[in-house]
Formats: C-alpha cells, sequence, structure tokens
C-alpha cells in the first residue's frame, strides 16, 4: 500500500518555513511522492525503457567528465549508465556526498545515459536506524533523479532477515532492477546461503522482469531465476575487466 504525505496531512511543505530555515534533510526530493505504508520509503520509478548497453562507476564517471571539459566539451553525452557500486566514502564523502551536493551530482549524471541508484550500504553490523536512513536515500535520490528526466534503474541492497520488512519498499513491481555481487564474499557457502535467501524474497516481494548484476553472475540460483522467465543480465566488475586483460596480454 502507498500513500502521499498530503493525505495524512503531514506535508512539511503545507507549512510556511521560518526565515533561515535550510531543507537539511532534502524534503525537496520526495515533493508529490507517494511513501510505502509501513516504512516511510518513497517509491522510486524505473523510467528506463531498455537495459543499459554499459556500466560506469560514479568515480569513472567524474573522472571522465572533468575530462571532456577540459577538452572544451561541455555537452558531451557517453552511452554508459552511472553505478555506484564502490565504497561509500567515493559517493558519499564529506566533500563530494551526492546526497551533500545533489546539483553538483546532477551535473555528472546527465553526461551519461541513465543510473543505478546510489547503493548506499547497509551492511550488517549498522544499526537499524542507519540502514533504514540509507534504504530511504536510494529512493529519495533515485525518484529526484527521475524527475529530472533521467532513466532509473533501482538498485536493490538487502541485508539479514530484519531489513526485509522495508529494505524492497519503494520499488515497483515486475520492473528492471539491480544488484551487486561484488565484495559480496559469496565465496563463503555460509554468506551465499543468506544472500540467496535474501535475492528470493526480493523475488517474491517485486517480481522483477529482469535483473541486472554488477559482478559475477555465475551462481546456480541466477539461472534457476532465468529458468524462472526472469532475464539476467551480467556486467563484468572493473577489478574482473582488468584481470582478464591481465591475463589475455600473457
Amino acid at each position: 500500500m502507498e500513500i502521499k504525505k498530503e493525505q495524512l496531512n503531514i506535508e512539511s511543505t503545507n507549512q510556511s518555513p521560518r526565515n533561515g530555515c535550510f531543507d537539511m534533510w532534502n524534503a525537496f526530493m520526495v515533493k508529490e511522492a507517494t511513501f510505502s505504508f509501513m516504512s516511510d520509503i518513497p517509491t522510486c520509478p524505473c523510467t528506463a525503457q531498455k537495459p543499459p548497453v554499459q556500466l560506469i562507476s560514479y568515480e569513472d564517471a567524474k573522472a571522465l567528465c572533468k575530462k571532456e571539459m577540459k577538452k572544451g566539451n561541455p555537452s558531451f553525452m557517453y552511452d554508459a549508465f552511472i553505478h555506484f557500486y564502490i565504497d561509500d566514502q567515493k559517493f558519499d564523502g564529506k566533500q563530494s556526498s551526492i546526497w551533500t551536493y545533489p546539483d553538483k551530482a546532477l551535473e555528472i549524471i546527465s553526461h551519461f545515459s541513465g543510473i543505478i541508484t546510489p547503493d548506499f550500504s547497509t551492511n550488517a553490523d549498522f544499526p537499524d536506524p542507519i540502514k533504514r536512513y540509507n534504504t530511504y536515500r536510494m529512493r529519495a535520490l533515485g525518484y529526484w533523479i527521475s524527475q529530472q528526466g533521467i532513466p532509473v534503474i533501482n538498485n536493490v541492497r538487502w541485508g539479514t532477515e530484519e531489513t526485509w520488512s522495508y529494505c524492497f519498499d519503494g520499488i515497483p513491481k515486475h520492473s528492471t532492477v539491480a544488484i551487486g555481487t561484488v565484495a559480496s564474499n559469496l565465496k563463503s557457502l555460509s554468506v551465499r546461503a543468506t544472500f540467496e535467501m535474501g535475492l528470493n524474497k526480493m523475488v517474491e516481494a517485486i517480481a522483477p522482469s529482469t535483473i541486472i548484476v554488477y559482478g559475477s553472475a555465475n551462481y546456480p540460483f541466477f539461472e534457476t531465476l532465468n529458468k524462472q522467465g526472469i532475464t539476467i543480465i551480467a556486467f563484468p566488475s572493473k577489478t574482473s575487466e582488468a584481470f582478464a586483460r591481465r591475463k589475455s596480454d600473457e
């Protein structure tokens, strides 16, 4: 069940802000959004009409933008979706946070085909409020980007069982979603089992038509999902691509 904030008469924008107030919570991002009933997570639509042809990290996208600007090419476009399957400090650090400086992030994102929504960490050892907040930020920022006319695909990140009550909220059913398997330690059988349980719960909750995987999809559970009619599209990580190049040069 989804609701709009104005239905509950708690939309903060209905009240005149005091002079000097600053929207430090980025409420502007979710204006007109709908929210899940229990967890209050904003809904982020999947606005991408087709899967990406390639992915590029936000870190590399920033570097490419800087290079093109130096060349005097401010209107360049690059046919790749930006992903955030990198260390959080590379896109959520104190000086360069996409949440704190969203307009600067938008300047970079606008030169690319679209984005996979940010992968703000929800590690198992994080306090529950932080995991919920980071889930909120994934959807809120993705919703705002979608409202700028940029194609968006939802990143799905789950943790252990206690996160399942909210971590899939705000993602439309039967849509294309993306997940990352990089740094998930899936070689560990116990970790793999936990990952698979969360993956199956995600499929049950969202019933995605397509799952984009950043990293290896060479696991039996992805093959099972493919047989069930879910399209699996895997993109190798930057590390695995570099390793493959080294092997080919030997």
